[in-house]
């Protein structure tokens, strides 16, 4: 099993590596676009108040992947809990799995229909399928927040447990660490805009300048043909990458998961194989010096 793991996590290995910097990049430059241009607001990065949640939860069909689906499993009951105000028939739940589908009927909670197949087998055609239903129900007000649990790939030892929002778009966690207002920063988010916006209109008014005189950052975009043709465009393409991205994610922390696992096994077993054969060594031994007392003890009488 660990071959098999080794064998489909290097060809996962390579599927996320090659997606996940164009989805990456792509999210960068949408959002750093919606947070510097005033007239980019648009109904997918509206916060609402929350009284419908789907939440969709990438695990296994299988076992035999130590903690993986425990994990995951984990933090989607923390997720319910964490929205148990809006009451449990109000969370929809997309299980990419049959372990997430088995605990969510365990929990009583509604699920939206069977996935099990995407788990084994990611297809981009059908994570585009569900992102458009799901942009289809938060258009319409069904629901009000879309949210992803699964594991990012890091390396084959590690897999990062991740909760990120894929409904309303997250402009604010535009990759802000630690300086919101870091000025030589290429990063546009709301904050430094609004910031720099203030330092321009202070020094249109007259008043005193500081040693340091900001510009806007990323505030000259050209929009052919208009606002409403590019977030149109580049919204719904955004989700499905950041859904077939999370699926591949968590496919390759699946089989590294194993992978481990069953080294850890086989290790484990070699290691019990080891202390049973020094065990009957001993036992043989004693054996045999027992009978050689015995014939000893014999011979003399």
């Amino acid at each position: 099993m660990k071959m098999v793991a080794s064998s489909k996590l290097h060809h996962a290995q390579v599927m996320i590596e090659n997606m996940l910097p164009y989805e990456t990049l792509l999210e960068h430059i949408l959002k750093s676009f919606i947070a510097s241009e005033a007239d980019a607001s648009n109904v997918f990065t509206q916060d609402r108040q929350v009284n419908r949640i789907a939440i969709v939860v990438f695990s296994s069909n299988s076992s035999l992947c130590g903690g993986f689906n425990t994990n995951v499993l984990k933090l989607m009951e923390q997720v319910v809990n964490d929205y148990q105000s809006v009451g449990r028939e109000n969370v929809l739940i997309y299980p990419i799995g049959r372990k997430a589908a088995e605990k969510a009927a365990k929990m009583g909670l509604k699920v939206a229909g069977s996935f099990t197949e995407l788990a084994e087998k990611p297809n981009v055609q059908q994570c585009i399928a569900i992102a458009q239903e799901l942009g289809k129900l938060f258009l319409q007000g069904e629901i009000d927040k879309v949210e992803m649990i699964y594991h990012h790939f890091k390396s084959a030892g590690s897999q990062i447990l991740t909760r990120k929002t894929f409904l309303p778009i997250d402009v604010k966690g535009e990759l802000v660490r630690d300086h919101e207002r870091d000025l030589t920063s290429v990063i546009a988010t709301k904050e430094s805009q609004q910031y720099l916006r203030e330092k321009e209109s202070q020094k249109a008014q007259g008043k005193r300048k500081r040693e340091f005189d900001g510009k806007p950052l990323n505030d000259n975009f050209i929009v052919e043909p208009d606002m409403k043709t590019v977030l149109s465009t580049l919204i719904p393409k955004l989700a499905h990458l950041m859904l077939y991205t999370a699926l591949l994610d968590s496919n390759a922390s699946e089989h590294a998961a194993r992978m481990v696992a069953m080294q850890t096994a086989t290790d484990n077993a070699d290691e019990l194989l080891r202390e049973l054969k020094l065990q009957y060594n001993k036992s043989r031994q004693q054996a045999i010096t027992n009978e050689l007392l015995d014939i000893v003890g014999g011979s003399v009488q």
